[in-house]
């Protein structure tokens, strides 16, 4: 069984993807992908390059993160440029990924953690999707928190992400992670059991 999982930033996906992992599943994680195809070498880096120029690049020629994140979250052009880039090889990975985890056990629940999977229009792939939730309020916090970010760095961060409220209205299964460690964990372990997974 091959579920989506998905949030907003700051939500808690790693969290929840870790509990998932500890129970048995299998996790292909779209956020390790992209950090593979912009490394140094990769063609999507030589083209993002291209596109915003040597200033995203560090002195020994890896991604300066926080120089694109900039020059990204401010402009929704650029923004769409780099998702243009980077999302059919991200795409193709996790699709790859996935269905070789399917083959090589049937009987294996394998969670894709994609943080983008509605706004990527990914959710097609999926038949189930758990959605990661916690109130706008608390990501700006955590974020800030996280990320050492001012609150408007914040909130440009989430106007690039699809509304959580609207998320959590398209999911398939919820786990709200404004509160504890406890309480999440509880939430996975009854859908583990709703899901009928071993």
């Amino acid at each position: 069984m091959i579920i989506g999982l998905t949030g907003g930033i700051a939500s808690g996906k790693s969290t929840v993807s870790a509990m998932f992992v500890r129970k048995g599943a299998a996790l292909v994680d779209a956020d390790v992908i992209a950090r593979e195809v912009m490394l140094p070498g990769h063609p999507v880096l030589a083209a993002a390059v291209q596109a915003f120029g040597e200033r995203i690049l560090q002195p020994d020629d890896s991604l300066d993160r926080a120089v694109l994140g900039e020059i990204v979250f401010r402009d929704p052009e650029a923004l769409k440029t780099l998702n243009n880039l980077t999302h059919p090889a991200i795409r193709r990975q996790i699709k790859d990924r996935m269905y070789t985890l399917e083959q090589e056990d049937p009987q294996r629940l394998v969670i894709v953690d994609i943080p983008l999977l509605y706004e990527s229009e990914l959710d097609s792939l999926f038949d189930q999707i758990i959605v990661v939730y916690v109130p706008r309020r608390v990501q700006l916090a955590r974020l800030m928190e996280r990320n050492g970010m001012k609150l408007e760095q914040a909130e440009d961060r989430l106007r690039s992400q699809m509304d959580i409220e609207l998320k959590r209205r398209k999911a398939s299964h919820v786990i709200d992670n404004s509160g504890n460690l406890e309480a999440t964990e509880r939430q996975v372990a009854g859908l583990w059991d709703k899901l009928g997974l071993l």
